[in-house]
C-alpha cells in the first residue's frame, strides 16, 4: 500500500504537468485534526480545471494511479453542471474521491471547513481557515423538527408492528431498520449535541456515536438491532421506543420543548396488544 506522502505526491506531479488543472485541494477525513488516520482513510480531493469535460471524456488519466478494483462516477448530464467526480478503489487498498470543478465558479461551492489547498497555481482560491469540523457538528432541531422527528419515529413504528402481525418480513424490518431508525439517529446525535454544547461531529452514518453515549445508552442502542426472528424484532421494537424516551425526554428538558409522553404511552400500549393479537383476528380489541 502506498504511503500518504506517495499518494498526495502523485496527485500533485499529475496536477502539476496537467495545464488544464489549475488547482487543487484536499477534504475530509485526511485534514481532520480530531481524526485517527488508518488504512481505510479515503484520499477527498478537488481538482480546479478550466476544461471540465476533458478528464470525463478521456479516462486514460486513471491509470496513473494504480490499478483498479472498480470505479463509481457521477456523469454530466446537462451543460449546467460544475462539477462531477470519480470514486476509485485501488488493487493497493487506496481509495481516491476525486472531484472535477469548473475554475470559473470554484469559489462559489466550497464551504467545507474541512479543507485544506495543496496547489493553486494562479492564486485564485480564497483564503480557508485552519481546517476544523465547524461544518458537520450537529445542529440544534427547532422545536418543530424535534416534535415531527419523534412524531414520526413513534407513528412508524406502529407500521412496523403491522408487519410484523402480517408475516410481512421486509415490509416490518424496513420500517424498523430504515425509517425509525433514521428518526432514532437524529434523535441520539441531539441527545449527544446538546450534551456537548452543540460542538460535536458524529461522522457518517453518526460512525463515532459509541464513543459519546454513556454505556447504558449503547447496550440499549446495540439491543435495536436483530436479525430475522420475529421475537427478537419484537424486542428490538420495545427497545427502541424505549430508548427514544429514554433520550428524548431529557432533551426536550433541555431544550424547554415537550416530549409527547402521552402518544409514547399510547403507542407502546398499542404495540402489545398488536403483538397478543391472534393471526386469525378479525376485529381489534
Amino acid at each position: 500500500m502506498r504511503t500518504e506522502s506517495e499518494v498526495i505526491d502523485q496527485l500533485l506531479q499529475f496536477a502539476l504537468a496537467d495545464e488544464r488543472v489549475r488547482a487543487v485541494i484536499l477534504n475530509g477525513s485526511r485534514v481532520n485534526p480530531n481524526v485517527t488516520q488508518d488504512i481505510f482513510c479515503d484520499y477527498d480531493l478537488i481538482f480546479v480545471v478550466t476544461d471540465l469535460r476533458y478528464f470525463l471524456n478521456h479516462q486514460e488519466w486513471i491509470k496513473r494511479f494504480g490499478e483498479l478494483i472498480m470505479m463509481q462516477q457521477n456523469d454530466i448530464n446537462t451543460d449546467g453542471e460544475d462539477e462531477y467526480i470519480f470514486l476509485m478503489l485501488f488493487m493497493d487498498g487506496i481509495r481516491i474521491d476525486l472531484s472535477f470543478r469548473r475554475a470559473e465558479t470554484v469559489n462559489e461551492h466550497i464551504e467545507d471547513s474541512l479543507s485544506k489547498v495543496l496547489l493553486d497555481k494562479d492564486n485564485v482560491l480564497k483564503r480557508f481557515s485552519p481546517p476544523s469540523e465547524a461544518s458537520y457538528v450537529t445542529v440544534k432541531p427547532s422545536a418543530d423538527e424535534f416534535h415531527r422527528n419523534i412524531n414520526n419515529l413513534l407513528w412508524c413504528s406502529t407500521n412496523a408492528a403491522k408487519g410484523l402481525w402480517r408475516d410481512e418480513l421486509p415490509y416490518a424490518k424496513f420500517m424498523l431498520d430504515i425509517v425509525v431508525r433514521q428518526n432514532l439517529m437524529k434523535l441520539l446525535s441531539w441527545y449527544v449535541g446538546a450534551e456537548h454544547n452543540w460542538s460535536v461531529n458524529l461522522g457518517t452514518a453518526s460512525k463515532w456515536l459509541k464513543d459519546y453515549l454513556p454505556e447504558q445508552l449503547w447496550y440499549s442502542f446495540e439491543r435495536t438491532y436483530s436479525g430475522p426472528a420475529f421475537s427478537d424484532i419484537w424486542e428490538s421494537l420495545y427497545t427502541t421506543i424505549r430508548l427514544a424516551k429514554e433520550v428524548g425526554q431529557p432533551l426536550a428538558e433541555k431544550l424547554n420543548y415537550e416530549y409527547p409522553s402521552h402518544d409514547h404511552n399510547n403507542v407502546l400500549a398499542y404495540l402489545g396488544k398488536v403483538r397478543d393479537l391472534p393471526k386469525d383476528a378479525t376485529k381489534f380489541p
